[in-house]
């Protein structure tokens, strides 16, 4: 059963085989190849076919080429990447130096324009939400305490919460505006098309 010629480098004609659906794909590796999956055109296995010769495609991730785009992240991954970052740089701030300060407030800016520039666009309005809800817990957790309670650990988190305003509404700022400047190039480009 054979196809069209599939050209090589050579200019030689060869031809292609159609094999029965559910093939594997290292299977599919010896399709151009001659037959044989095991076999090497200039000094790579099935170099033609994409196959590193491992079964994974060469180059390519989920059928799709991989490209210099960031990872996008979902509404729950955006949440719990601004709870663990904003929580790490709070212990390594007050590990270092002893209480939540400038690297704290630097780190939470960091972590908002990251969040901002990964969220997928369906899931834009997960950065500027979570980057506050992170800042809190983080406060809550490694924030100072004057006595044990509840009562104590609510007026600790409004004294840290206002001591630290403009870090908080600095880092919540620069993610809405990346998220809003996102929106509207999205926008843009589906109204041009």
């Amino acid at each position: 059963m054979a196809g069209a010629p599939d050209r090589g480098r050579s200019g030689a004609a060869r031809p292609r085989l159609r094999l029965p659906f559910g093939t594997r794909t290292g299977e599919r590796a010896g399709e151009r190849t001659g037959g044989r999956t095991g076999e090497r055109l200039d000094g790579r296995l099935g170099e033609r076919t994409g196959e590193r010769g491992d079964g994974r495609p060469n180059g390519r991730l989920y059928g799709r080429r991989r490209t210099g785009r960031p990872t996008r992240l979902t509404a729950v991954g955006t949440g719990v990447a601004a709870l663990v970052a904003t929580v790490a740089v709070a212990g390594l701030d007050r590990l270092v130096f002893g209480g939540l300060g400038v690297v704290f407030g630097v780190g939470y800016l960091v972590i908002c324009f990251q969040l901002a520039v990964r969220v997928r666009f369906a899931d834009l309005l997960a950065a500027p939400i979570s980057g506050p809800i992170g800042f809190a817990v983080a406060l809550l957790l490694l924030g100072p305490v004057a006595s044990p309670g509840v009562t104590a650990q609510v007026v600790a988190l409004a004294t840290g919460l206002a001591l630290r305003a403009g870090w908080l509404f600095s880092g919540t700022g620069l993610a809405a505006a990346i998220v809003l400047a996102r929106f509207v190039a999205q926008r843009r480009i589906h109204r041009a098309r």
